[in-house]
């Protein structure tokens, strides 16, 4: 089979990697022709991904299609899917995934637990509702890792909301925030990874680490599951879901976010479980038994971030320490320019043990740097 990928970041770089398994022919479209999965497919595609020709010429001559990031040109899909590629996951559900309006409203149509929210077409539609603050102003399309979502407490905060089609959604006091990745193969059979926990950094409100399997009660994760399996099937297209979710101080659990593809969430799962997401994904694009998503055993995650202060030319500071350590195992991006919060890399540490974990996660996090 000939399958291409839209995007060659890091999230298409690894997806490669795990196709090397397989008897498969891959192409990839993207811009950048030094981007990280340039040099690790068969056939790269100089394009934008976002352009209705560049995106329908690169699919045209494919067999099956899939996505690393959601920004896509999905009226090309659409037309491809009719034309007879495979494309997974389809095109109906990036566009509802990809736009956060239409996302919350597939939330309260389909009766998926969500926050309550109001749309907002301009900024100043916000004083409207003064008495549903303290929201979160999320910019319908463009927002990526963080960026185009807004907190907002108060009345005398509207200034910092989006001047453009949002979603404004009621803030939830959360306990813990999980990702769970669901896969769908083309007759609708489904699998679930085990939940990860994020681990967030209070003062700076970035990822700290995360940990998987994470430690929830019994009930929370069978409502997780639930959560995940319902928007999957009611999606009702093939394809890897990470599901973003929230336990409140309740022990509720709501959705936030689902991206259509494989995930920052499940980077762990190459050497943690025994099918890994990207793995799991070629089995559903090429057609084959779905994998075991089970773990072998616990594991942490710790991105390695741009640090703040640096940019040109990454340099790894700490790379030999980290490298020495027992169970651990570094994935770098192939970047060749770090800037401050960019994602460069990320560490995988496994254990029966949940406190290594956490110790080891911390050290790393202390001690590999991107500099320049």
């Amino acid at each position: 089979m000939k399958v291409g990928i839209l995007g060659g970041g890091q999230l298409g770089r690894m997806l490669l990697q795990a196709a090397t398994n397989y008897d498969v022919t891959t192409y990839v479209l993207e811009n950048d022709p030094e981007c990280p999965a340039a040099h690790l497919c068969h056939h790269f595609v100089k394009g934008n991904i976002n352009d209705y020709d560049a995106v329908y010429n690169f699919g045209k001559q494919l067999d099956a299609l899939t996505i690393e990031i959601e920004a896509v040109n999905v009226d090309a899909l659409e037309q491809l899917e009719k034309e007879g590629v495979k494309v997974y996951p389809t095109p109906s559900a990036i566009r509802i995934i990809k736009n956060k309006i239409l996302q919350k409203q597939f939330y309260a149509d389909n009766e998926i637990p969500s926050s309550a929210f109001h749309v907002t077409q301009t900024q100043s539609d916000l004083s409207k509702f003064t008495d549903f603050f303290p929201a979160v102003h999320k910019l319908g399309e463009g927002g990526y890792d963080g960026k185009g979502v807004q907190v907002i407490d108060s009345e005398s905060e509207i200034a910092l909301g989006f001047n453009a089609p949002s979603v404004l959604e009621k803030k939830i006091k959360i306990k813990k925030e999980l990702a769970l990745i669901v896969g769908m193969n083309p007759k609708g059979e489904t699998i679930t990874f085990p939940p990860a926990e994020m681990i967030f950094d209070q003062i700076y409100n970035l990822l700290d680490y995360q940990l998987s399997p994470a430690k929830i009660h019994e009930k929370q994760l069978w409502k997780a599951e639930a959560i995940a399996l319902k928007i999957v099937n009611s999606l009702k297209s093939p394809g890897l879901f990470a599901v973003e979710l929230f336990i409140d101080e309740n022990e509720d659990v709501w959705v936030n976010e689902t991206a259509p593809r494989v995930h920052n969430s499940g980077h762990h799962s190459i050497e943690a479980n025994y099918s890994s997401q990207y793995d799991m994904l070629w089995r559903i694009l090429l057609n084959y038994p779905l994998g075991n998503p089970k773990a072998i055993m616990p594991s942490a995650i710790v991105n390695i971030i741009g640090a703040i202060g640096f940019e040109g030319d990454v340099i790894y500071e700490g790379l030999d320490e980290v490298l020495k350590m027992e169970n651990v195992f570094v994935h770098l991006y192939g970047k060749k320019k770090t800037k401050p919060g960019r994602k460069m890399g990320h560490v995988t540490i496994i254990s029966d043990d949940y406190q290594d974990l956490t110790y080891k996660a911390h050290k790393i996090k202390n001690t590999l740097k991107a500099k320049a």
